[in-house]
């Protein structure tokens, strides 16, 4: 009986096999792509440490941009309406920043004793060897003995001669500094105010060039 047994068994087909491990025959019959899950519960650390990289590089970046080339300055006031509104955050940039007759500058708040130490934000009128002259009877201001062209300030200038702060009228700029007022003329505390008068170039932080917050004002700033 035994010969006729193997005499049925199909030619090339080997005879099956009992025993063994249990495991071991599972991990020889387990479909490829089964150890699929055990490699995706790797990649999470991976994307972790990705994104933990390339925001520590951005935290760098913007670190060496603030220190190196500008600062980010909060708008306190309505000096500047409605060039800039209070509570406005701006980019300053600072490095190698030389002011300009239209330029919107943000002066240290050492600056002026009596705005209770807060850096004020204003436009740059004149520099270092110009004159300056105010006709509020005209709403002007001549740089030079030329006519601004002023479309952004807020309304005409009230007549503040009659405060002996603003009484003066004719200005002449020391090198190395500049005369600041603000947009809003009639609520600005200025360069025409004696207490305040020219600014030494020292203490210009830089210019405001963009907008930041809010989202609504997003975006470079207009000089006129």
């Amino acid at each position: 009986m035994a010969e006729e047994f193997d005499r049925l068994q199909p030619e090339g087909r080997p005879a099956p096999q009992s025993g063994g491990d249990p495991e071991e025959r599972e991990a020889q019959t387990a479909p490829e792509g089964e150890n699929a899950p055990e490699e995706q519960e790797k990649k999470p650390p991976e994307d972790v440490f990705y994104w933990l990289n390339a925001l520590t590089t951005a935290l760098v970046c913007l670190v060496i941009v603030f220190t190196f080339f500008g600062r980010l300055t909060r708008v306190d006031g309505n000096s500047m309406t409605n060039t800039l509104q209070n509570g406005q955050l701006l980019l300053v940039r600072s490095l190698g920043y030389e002011p300009e007759q239209g330029d919107i500058v943000v002066l240290n708040k050492t600056t002026v004793e009596h705005l209770n130490g807060v850096a004020i934000v204003k436009r740059v009128i004149a520099t270092g060897g110009q004159t300056v002259d105010i006709d509020y009877a005209a709403n002007s201001v001549y740089v030079d003995g030329e006519r601004l062209d002023e479309s952004y300030i807020k309304e005409p200038m009230a007549d503040m001669t009659g405060d002996p702060l603003y009484a003066q009228t004719h200005f002449e700029v020391p090198e190395g500094s500049i005369f600041v007022m603000g947009d809003n003329r009639n609520g600005s505390d200025d360069s025409r105010d004696a207490r305040i008068g020219f600014i030494d170039e020292d203490y210009v932080l830089g210019k405001a060039v963009f907008s930041i917050f809010p989202f609504s004002t997003f975006g470079a700033l207009d000089h006129g």
